[in-house]
């Protein structure tokens, strides 16, 4: 059995090219294997067949959400039959849903192994939009954390976007010292329709407009599923999102950033999260093999389009990575490259050696790029009373393992 989540478009019509056989040309050349062609035509009339099939199919569970193939009304019977023998049209199944004070949205998801993923959905006010970031002295005190909301309905009008971030991998080998997931340590990749099952489940709660791969994992150390993962999520006949509104960041794996260009146009986003080689190091084992050097060399030759750029995000750890000496490093480092950088206040998990910086030296390290006419937005961070924020995902709760036999920090047991 075939996950059809795991399908491209060209795959799936490769597939029903023998389904789409013309019936008269079978009855006419009985002696042709399962497959086989009489003819140049008839192998042109099937692959045309298939490819419109693929299509319609693509449209009826990506764009319909219909997921029982007896209800796809102008598909033959055969056709179905043939599809539920060979292809199952993978469900995620739901553990845990909670939801935050500020609206965010964050998902357990039981893997058919008993293994277990987060992914998050992330709602972006429209008044948000409305208090721009220059405006420091306006800006009140709980300006870069999430505030409660009135309002929590996913389907309000009140959001400008609603940003799926989804996970690659059950765990993550980076062991990033800031990250909880990274403190699981790596239990195995998500496979394709594992990837793009997320996104559809979400879909099929809230009009998603955004994906972001800064879940659990490190996407490109999973690059053949995520690329292909993504290949599904561009497809015009199927999820259709733009190549704009699909990220994938990565904490550095310089060969896979070249990979990835080559594979497949979405945007990018570079963990970079300090301003000398000593002080990532520290932080971010991946950089003894990628140097800040290296990273940056791999992001001056990636191929972006008109008027893209990379964004690189910048963890603030207290005292640790946030003075005004490491603002004018970080701005060295990033010129002659099309950037934008996203800075992000550390959200405090129990068991971290780290602490959030105050919003007023948050607001001075911004300003510093700002005055210097480069885009540095704050992230604000959403979902942090329910471990939903950037670097607080993990799997049943605080293992990489999803087993119940497992506590999470403060020592209460997994969910059952």
């Amino acid at each position: 059995m075939i996950y059809f989540q795991s399908l491209t478009q060209t795959e799936l019509a490769e597939l029903l090219k023998p389904v789409s056989f013309p019936k008269a040309r079978r009855s006419a050349a009985p002696e042709a294997a399962a497959g086989e062609f009489s003819s140049a035509e008839n192998q042109l009339k099937a692959e045309k067949k298939a490819r419109y099939r693929a299509k319609q199919i693509f449209h009826w569970v990506y764009q319909r959400t219909v997921t029982d193939w007896d209800q796809m009304s102008d598909l033959s019977k055969d056709l179905r039959a043939w599809l539920r023998e060979n292809v199952e049209i993978y469900r995620l199944p739901q553990r845990v849903n909670q939801q935050a004070l500020d609206g965010t949205h964050k998902f357990l998801w039981n893997l058919a192994d008993g293994k277990t993923v987060e992914s998050v959905i992330i709602p972006a006010a429209l008044q948000e939009k409305e208090n721009p970031d220059r405006d420091f002295d306006e800006q009140p005190a709980e300006k870069f954390a999430g505030a409660p909301v009135d309002n929590k309905s996913l389907s309000s009008e009140r959001w400008s976007r609603l940003t799926a971030c989804i996970s690659s991998q059950v765990g993550c080998a980076m062991s990033c010292k800031f990250c909880l997931t990274g403190i699981q340590g790596l239990d195995r990749h998500l496979q394709v329709h594992e990837i793009v099952g997320q996104v559809h489940e979400l879909r099929r709660i809230a009009p998603i407009t955004n994906i972001v791969f800064m879940g659990m994992g490190e996407p490109l150390h999973n690059l053949e599923n995520v690329a292909k993962a993504c290949k599904i999520l561009l497809d015009e006949d199927g999820l259709n999102f733009s190549k704009r509104k699909v990220t994938v960041s990565t904490s550095g794996l310089v060969p896979a950033i070249e990979a990835l260009g080559r594979e497949v146009d979405v945007s990018l986003a570079i963990s970079l999260n300090a301003s000398t080689d000593e002080q990532r190091s520290r932080i971010m084992p991946v950089n003894r093999k990628w140097n800040l050097e290296a990273l940056l060399g791999a992001c001056r030759d990636y191929p972006l389009g008109k008027h893209r750029r990379i964004t690189f995000e910048y963890v603030l750890l207290k005292d640790f990575n946030d003075s005004l000496e490491d603002a004018a490093r970080v701005f060295a480092l990033l010129r002659g490259i099309p950037s934008k950088l996203n800075l992000i206040p550390f959200n405090e998990h129990p068991g971290s050696e780290f602490k959030r910086p105050s919003d007023e030296t948050v607001r001075k390290f911004q300003k510093y790029f700002i005055d210097r006419n480069v885009t540095a937005t704050v992230r604000i961070s959403r979902g942090r009373d329910i471990l939903a924020a950037c670097g607080q995902l993990r799997s049943v709760f605080g293992t990489a393992r999803g087993t119940d036999r497992h506590r999470d920090w403060a020592g209460s047991p997994g969910p059952s």
